[in-house]
Order: C-alpha cells, then sequence, then structure tokens
C-alpha cells in the first residue's frame, strides 16, 4: 500500500477532515468520494450506496423511535416518579442514593437505549440528588452516573445492538435477549461496588421511606415501569417487530405523559420533538457515511483478507475475542460507539464467522466493549458530559471511576469467557445457536 494508492488517500482524506473538525460522517463521505475518483469508479455510487442503505433498511427506523421514546420520558414526569421508586425501593441503605442511581440505570435501560440519553436526562437529575446538601462528594456522583448509563445500550432495547443487527444481520429479538444477563450482570457489580465504598467512605443513610406510602409510589410510577413490558412484551411475543414495537414505546410514553401524568405541554412536546430530531440527523449522517465507506471498504477486499490473514495464525475463538477486546477498548479510547460498530466490526464479522464465533455472543460482546469506551479515559464521551454536568474536573472523575472501569471490564472477562450467559436466554426462547 503506497501513498498514492487510493483507499491510502481516502483514508487520509476521512483523518485529516475529521481533524479540521468536519463531522465524522460527513469526512467518510468526502473521503469515499475520493477514493471512487480516483479508482475510476462511478461517483454516484456514493449517494446510491447511501440512498439504499438508508431508506431500504426497515430496521434503522427503531433508532429515531428509541430516542423520542427516552426525550419523550425525560421532558415528562415518568423519570421522577420513577426515581422516586427506585428510592422508596433501596434508598434506606447506607449509600442509598447512589444504589438507587445504578437501580434506576437498570431500569430506564428497558426504555431509552442510549447511554448518552440517560446520562444527560436521568443522571443530570441523579446528580443533583446525590450532591445536595453535601451529601456525596460531585466527583463520585459524577463517575457513578457515568459508569451506570453505561448498563442502558446493554440491556434492551439498545440502540447500539440494533445498529450491530444492521450490519450483521444477526436477530435483533435474540440479540436483545443476549444482552439481559451481562446487563443485569454489570449492575450487580456496581452495586456490590457502591456497598463496599459507602462503608469505607461512611456515606450517608438516607431517611427511609415508610413502608405504608411505598404501595402508593410504586402505584404512581407504574405506568412508567409498565414500558419495558409493553416494548419487549410486543417482541418477544411476535405481535411486534423491534421497529413496531419502538414506535409504540414513544406513543405510549407520550400517552402516558399526557394523559394519565399530564405534565405534557404544546410547548414542551415542540422541544422534545426537536431535540430528537437534532439526535437523529446526527446519528443518521454518521450511519450514512458508514453505508458509503463499507462499500469503499468491500471494493478493497478488506473484511476477507482479514479473515485469511487471521487464519493463518490458526486462532481458537477465545484468543479472536481477547485480541477483539483489546482491539475496541483501544479503538474505545478514541472513537465514538456508532463509528466502531458502523466501520470496524463489519471488518471483524467474517473472521468471528469463520472461526465459529456466534454471533450473537460476539455482538454483545462487542458492544459491551464499545459502552465501556464511552467512560474509558482519555476521550470517554460520558467523561466529557458528566464534567460539564457535574462542574468536576476529568482529573477527579477518572480517579472516582476507576474501580466502576475495573467491574466493568470483569463482566467483560466473564461474558468473554463464558458464552451462555449471553446465549442462556436467547436458546432458552428458540435460538439455535
Amino acid at each position: 500500500m503506497s501513498f498514492t494508492d487510493p483507499f491510502t488517500l481516502c483514508l487520509i482524506a476521512i483523518i485529516g477532515l475529521s481533524l479540521l473538525g468536519l463531522p465524522i460522517g460527513h469526512a467518510m463521505i468526502a473521503g469515499s468520494i475520493v477514493y471512487l475518483y480516483l479508482a475510476g469508479l462511478d461517483m454516484g455510487t456514493a449517494a446510491e450506496q447511501l440512498l439504499n442503505g438508508m431508506y431500504t433498511s426497515y430496521i434503522l427506523l427503531a433508532v429515531p423511535l428509541f430516542i423520542l421514546s427516552a426525550e419523550i420520558m425525560n421532558s415528562g414526569s415518568m423519570t421522577e416518579r420513577l426515581l422516586g421508586f427506585c428510592n422508596a425501593l433501596v434508598g434506606r441503605f447506607r449509600g442509598g442514593l447512589a444504589q438507587v442511581n445504578v437501580v434506576q440505570s437498570i431500569i430506564f435501560a428497558g426504555m431509552s437505549g442510549s447511554a448518552i440519553a440517560d446520562a444527560a436526562g436521568v443522571g443530570k437529575m441523579m446528580q443533583k440528588m446525590m450532591t445536595d446538601g453535601g451529601r456525596y462528594p460531585a466527583s463520585f456522583a459524577a463517575a457513578l452516573t457515568a459508569a451506570t448509563a453505561v448498563i442502558g445500550p446493554i440491556i434492551p432495547p439498545s440502540i447500539p445492538i440494533v445498529l450491530y443487527a444492521l450490519v450483521s444481520d444477526a436477530s435483533i429479538g435474540y440479540l436483545f435477549l443476549g444482552g439481559m444477563v451481562p446487563g443485569l450482570l454489570m449492575g450487580l457489580l456496581q452495586m456490590a461496588l457502591v456497598v463496599h465504598t459507602a462503608r469505607k467512605r461512611n456515606f450517608p443513610v438516607e431517611e427511609p421511606v415508610p413502608l405504608r406510602e411505598i404501595p402508593g409510589i410504586t402505584l404512581r410510577a407504574l405506568p412508567a415501569l409498565m414500558m419495558p413490558v409493553v416494548l419487549l412484551g410486543g417482541i418477544y411475543s411476535g405481535i411486534t417487530t423491534p421497529t413496531e414495537a419502538a414506535a409504540i414505546a414513544a406513543a405510549y410514553a407520550f400517552l402516558v405523559s399526557a394523559l394519565l401524568y399530564r405534565t405534557v405541554t404544546w410547548r414542551g412536546t415542540y422541544k422534545t420533538l426537536l431535540s430528537s430530531a437534532r439526535t437523529t440527523a446526527s446519528i443518521g449522517m454518521l450511519i450514512a457515511g458508514a453505508l458509503v465507506f463499507n462499500y469503499v471498504v468491500t471494493v478493497e477486499n478488506i473484511p476477507r483478507t482479514l479473515s485469511v490473514f487471521l487464519q493463518g495464525f490458526d486462532l481458537s475463538p477465545t484468543t479472536f475475542l481477547i485480541i477483539v477486546n483489546i482491539l475496541l477498548l483501544a479503538l474505545g479510547c478514541l472513537l465514538e460507539g456508532t463509528t466502531i460498530i458502523l466501520i470496524v466490526i463489519p471488518v471483524l464479522i467474517p473472521t468471528a464467522q469463520a472461526l465459529g464465533v456466534d454471533l450473537v455472543h460476539f455482538g454483545i460482546v462487542c458492544v459491551v466493549n464499545i459502552m465501556i469506551g464511552l467512560i474509558t479515559p482519555p476521550y470517554g464521551l460520558l467523561l466529557f458530559i458528566m464534567t460539564n454536568i457535574g462542574q468536576v474536573s476529568l482529573r477527579a472523575l477518572v480517579r472516582d471511576i476507576l474501580p466502576f472501569l475495573y467491574a466493568m471490564l470483569a463482566s467483560l472477562a466473564l461474558i468473554t469467557f463464558f458464552p451462555d450467559l449471553v446465549l442462556f436466554l436467547p436458546r432458552l426462547l428458540g435460538y439455535q445457536g
């Protein structure tokens, strides 16, 4: 490969434009057009790949709908009622508010599908609750909020899993099922770490909610708690596809907020739709750029070349997964997760298939890696979001997040070496992998 090679110049164009500040999606489209021109291919292929990929993929409709349902929840009072329920459940123990933070992330994981949405919405409320009156250090509260937000896209529904299904053709339903046990495992490890830290640092014990009030709190939160049941029940009963279930979830969140909780205004609805549209457009451009660039990668036959190269080392499936873990954790320090799913993982999938790695197991391992990358220094996106929300220094945040990072790496190791942790539930419901 020389510096005058079309693919090399394509990569140089993408990296150079990104460093100059152009969004990565636009940079990938521009770099791909450079490749098509230099390779003597029809430059209209870029538009053809973009349009075919974006407008013929029914599965992609789930992305804006999950984003919309998360925005509706954060704009209405569903969030506050769920936080009240979580507080009644675990708030009475030492470090109770910290435990509430973990539990709410596990519950909200069944609703939003986005770590960023969880951190920016519910996470902002949790940060305020934990730091009011000096209950918890701001850096610890921000670190815990970032770490718990990672659980969201692992437990279904999950936007990263939807994107992985797009590039791998694996079943979304079985992928969603595969994410449940790893997500719960990660949550349990975080809760155990909170117990240890609360005792060590003598975190406060909150005023317990009287037992007689818990039924009323649960009843008020019940419509919000039913949202994951509506969403996942529709998918696994076979009544709806994942995309249809996402639409029902968004409609359900709006109806509950508007008719039962009566917290929706016309102005609030407009802001919610506008925010959802902006987020969707941002992700959409990234997907569009990735689709065009993936065509370039396919023309260069890179996935097959890499597959043949790696098979030459006679790797075992476990060794391959260890290499993938190291690669994705390293890339997670530098790249945004959606970019990794759409660009890097399609190159690895042929090798995984050739080595007999189950694609559902492989997908969950990849998604967990990418979610851990959101809190991995120096460029974890959630680190920057929480330094802004929590008004803390990056150094203090990283110091407090490291124990949670180690706990998540432990959960990653478990699901890597014990595939049944991922495949148990899918097989229970008929998966043949």
